[in-house]
Formats: C-alpha cells, structure tokens, sequence
C-alpha cells in the first residue's frame, strides 16, 4: 500500500488524529512525517540517518512555506469576522483546508520517494517515530509517539 492511502487510512483509526493533533500542537511534531515513520516501521523498512534528515529537511521546508501558513489562515477563519456572514467565512476555511490537506498529500508523496525499500519484517512503530523525532527536535516526547503508535493500527 502506498503511503497515502496508508495515511489516510491510519489517521482515520480511532485515538490516532487526536495523537497527532497533540504532538503537532504541543511539541511542535509534523503529523505527515510522524506518519511516514510509522509507514516505515510497518512496512519493514529500514532508513539510515541520512535518509531521515532528508526527510526532516523535506517536511521542514514544505512545512514552512506551506503547510503552516494555510493551516494558521484555516485556524483563523474559525472565529467569526465583522461585519461578514458566517457562510461565506466557512465556505472559505472549507476550500483551505482541502488546500491544506492537498499540501500534506504532496509533502507525503516526497516523503515517500525518499523512503528506502523493505528490506525486512516490520519493526516497532514507536522506533520508527522515535528515531524521526530525535533528528526532528531537540526533545523526544515519548509519551505522546508511545500514545499514537498504540493508536496506530497494526
């Protein structure tokens, strides 16, 4: 299974959205890279460090230039603006967040051309997510990957 439709599908599993939501909102996690590493584990896949900075570099800079941007314009549209019908504002934060999700499907497609081919049997999630998040950020918030790849189906 390609790595979006394996995206989707896993975000759609119950806890694992509201997981990512945390580690994005609350230790400043990129949810599409998150799921990569997951992806990975799963699939038997193993990256060397080269190869998760790479992909750290890929969702950094896709993130700043684009993911982040629409995602605080979206996050902004939820509170009603003067003067102005709330149809129309919704209409609008509607059409962004289909951009948004269009953005994270593209940073997920580069993320997985960067992905090495299996080349074993799965490995634990929460090695594949601890691994990405220790070259992603200074700190490790392993209680929270601990919770998505709980989450995650297996």
């Amino acid at each position: 299974m390609n790595l979006w439709d394996w995206a989707v599908a896993a975000y759609g599993a119950p806890g694992v959205a509201d997981a990512c939501l945390t580690l994005q909102d609350h230790h400043e996690q990129n949810v599409p890279l998150l799921l990569w590493s997951a992806w990975i584990a799963q699939t038997g896949r193993c990256p060397d460090e080269e190869t998760i900075e790479a992909a750290c570099d890929t969702a950094r800079a896709w993130d700043g230039v684009v993911t982040a941007p629409l995602r605080a314009v979206r996050r902004t549209l939820k509170a009603p603006v003067p003067d102005i019908d709330d149809g129309p504002r919704e209409a609008v934060r509607q059409r962004i967040k289909a951009v948004e999700l269009e953005a994270e499907k593209h940073l997920l497609a580069a993320l997985e051309a960067l992905a090495p081919a299996p080349d074993g049997p799965p490995r634990p999630v929460i090695d594949g997510l601890a691994a990405t998040t220790r070259v992603w950020s200074r700190v490790t918030p392993r209680p929270a990957l601990v919770r998505l790849a709980e989450a995650l189906p297996a």
